[in-house]
């Protein structure tokens, strides 16, 4: 039997300190709220973003490694962009190890930017979350569970605001038949992740993935459903080109009508 790897230092009072300073200036540069940068999404939020000490619930389109895959990078992408300056940190919890960690590099997120944590059942899983958003030392945490309550909800989101820090519950397919946003939640907003058919190339090949974004509750708001081109490699959506350029043209024709 191999003896078990010893135990990483504790971190000292004074770092702490240090990476807690450090937050709280990404924070104060980033406003309360953090901006996708796409005027389709922004407008539509309440907050004009996702709120940077809330909790924003995310799940699959389906239980498809697809869909499981989409949803999984949509919340990476989100995590990079709240940690987003050097020494910066998210703390990712969940209760089996799937991820892909070079498919979480291409979306922002390297390894020096998590700290995982694994629980054997989804109530250890909220536990270390709910640790983690108090500690306000992380840009953000992220926790992956197939069952969470409106109390744990609730827990997770009082966590959050006393920890200045936001969260990300991926809320994981139990069965195949039901969505795992069906239930009552505490979120700030509740997003349904998909993929859908990338645009043709005008040579062979694979074009940028899209996803099918749907924003299913936000308090305070209106739901909302996206074609979306994935995140690159800074954690960033974009809208599809044709998109763009009606947005664009939309926009210049507003400007010569005034």
């Amino acid at each position: 039997m191999s003896a078990p790897l010893p135990l990483p230092d504790r971190p000292s009072a004074e770092h702490l300190a240090s990476l807690r300073a450090e937050v709280m200036r990404a924070r104060e540069a980033r406003g309360p709220a953090l901006a996708f940068g796409i005027a389709a999404i922004d407008d539509r939020l309440a907050d004009h973003g996702l709120d940077g000490a809330g909790l924003h619930e995310i799940a699959a389109a389906t239980a498809s490694l697809n869909d499981d895959a989409a949803a999984t990078l949509f919340a990476a992408g989100i995590a990079a962009r709240f940690a987003d300056r050097p020494g910066l940190t998210i703390l990712w919890a969940l209760s089996k190890f799937d991820l892909y960690a070079p498919g979480l590099e291409q979306v922002g997120l390297g390894p020096d930017r998590i700290l995982y944590a694994q629980g054997t059942k989804d109530a250890q899983v909220l536990a270390m979350a709910e640790d983690g958003l108090r500690d306000g030392s992380l840009a953000c945490v992220i926790a992956e569970v197939k069952a969470a309550d409106m109390t744990a909800t609730r827990r997770l989101q009082l966590a959050a605001l006393d920890g200045r820090t936001p969260i990300l519950l991926y809320r994981r397919h139990r069965t195949r038949e039901r969505c795992p946003l069906g239930t009552l939640s505490a979120a700030m907003t509740r997003w349904r992740i998909g993929c859908v058919e990338s645009a043709r190339l005008p040579h062979a090949g694979v074009g940028r993935p899209r996803w099918s974004v749907d924003l299913v509750r936000q308090r305070a708001g209106n739901p909302f459903t996206l074609e979306l081109e994935a995140c690159d490699e800074q954690g960033r959506l974009a809208l599809p080109a044709a998109a763009a350029d009606r947005a664009t043209a939309r926009g210049r024709a507003v400007a010569q009508a005034a």
